[in-house]
């Protein structure tokens, strides 16, 4: 990839994630950042900023201890960043002609999208692909993103692409499915057993506005059962929920409860998490482990984090090169489709290849 000069050309890959507070003392201001989202609240600012300050406040001390489990702070940039190490990498063979760099674009800690964007109009790119490391389209993380992404790096350089979404990716189902096949097996493949594919749940009035993040969940765990084959018995659960508002279910807690009493296994994995964080190093190795064995779990397994997996890595990749090589600015690699239903999902206009 060289320019008619003969200069070569640079791509940047934006990564985005949520971010997760790095000690202690960012722990409430993270809070603030999160709750103050309109994606998040939808409430006018006047009315969130206070709300947000509030909800921070209440729940900094039960989020620090949990962040404590974790050495003081989240994992979540540092696993990002093995993320980017390796996507370079595959990129670099990929364009092999072209200078290809990897930034992270964190919604609410550090590095945030204003300072990231920054970075990379200095970079001064010649492709900017925005690469969300969600799987699954969700109006309150890949569109929240956007929206900030946009604002922040208006007028920049480059030629802006988006990956929306990729739930069904033919190398993200395979990585889900190895991790699955080798933790099973880790654990001595106890049986009768049942596979819990857990997701953080979202209220259900924004499933019901139209956003398509439930039904693309539903979708990636039934390609990643399909690729297992048959003789697992596996539902598809929801975890992390807040407020009094009634979220999307069923939830994880209910279902290991019920398969614990039935007497079965449990192999639980993270289908919305691509990287380890609280809600996978606490909310599952910890909280959902104990109410598992109170339950009388006879054998609870649970199945990393897809990281730096090399399939994932791989369709990481993939979605890039689809990106800069489509006509169209919004890209998935997997042709997904969420249908007119999905009034919040940008693929129902037809722009996703």
């Amino acid at each position: 990839m060289t320019d008619l000069a003969g200069k070569r050309r640079k791509v940047a890959v934006v990564l985005f994630n949520l971010g997760g507070p790095d000690g202690p003392d960012a722990v409430r201001p993270f809070l603030f950042n999160l709750f103050r989202d309109p994606a998040i609240i939808g409430l006018p600012a006047v009315a969130r900023y206070p709300i947000a300050a509030l909800i921070a406040g209440t729940r900094a001390k039960l989020a620090k201890e949990n962040y404590a489990l974790m050495g003081g702070g989240s994992p979540l940039l540092p696993e990002t960043e093995k993320q980017a190490r390796a996507l370079e990498a595959d990129l670099a063979v990929r364009f092999p002609d072209a200078e290809t760099r990897c930034f992270i674009a964190m919604r609410y800690w550090k590095p945030l999208t204003e300072e990231t964007a920054k970075a990379v109009k200095a970079f001064a790119p010649d492709e900017v692909v925005l690469l969300p490391l969600y799987p699954q389209y969700s109006t309150t993380t890949t569109g929240s993103s956007l929206k900030a992404w946009n604002r922040a790096y208006r007028g920049g350089p480059g030629r802006v692409s988006t990956v929306c979404c990729y739930p069904v990716d033919e190398a993200l189902v395979q990585a889900h499915a190895d991790l699955i096949e080798a933790a099973y097996d880790k654990a001595g493949r106890p049986g009768p057993a049942r596979l819990l594919f857990s997701a953080h749940g979202l209220p259900e009035k924004v499933i019901l506005a139209g956003d398509p993040y439930q039904r693309q969940v539903e979708a990636t765990a039934a390609a990643v059962a399909a690729r297992l084959g048959e003789g697992w018995d596996w539902r598809v659960t929801y975890q992390s929920r807040v407020g009094p508002m009634k979220w999307i279910g069923p939830s994880t807690e209910d279902e290991i409860r019920a398969a614990s009493q039935q007497g079965l296994a449990l192999v639980v994995t993270p289908i919305a998490f691509v990287s380890e964080h609280i809600e996978t190093l606490v909310e599952l190795d910890h909280e959902y482990r104990e109410v598992a064995i109170k339950a009388g779990c006879p054998a609870y397994v649970r199945v990393p984090a897809l990281g730096v997996a090399p399939d994932f890595i791989r369709g990481l990749g993939r979605a890039v090169q689809a990106a800069i090589g489509a006509e169209d600015r919004l890209v998935t690699t997997c042709a997904w489709r969420c249908g007119g239903d999905r009034i919040q999902c940008p693929n129902t206009q037809g722009a996703c290849a």
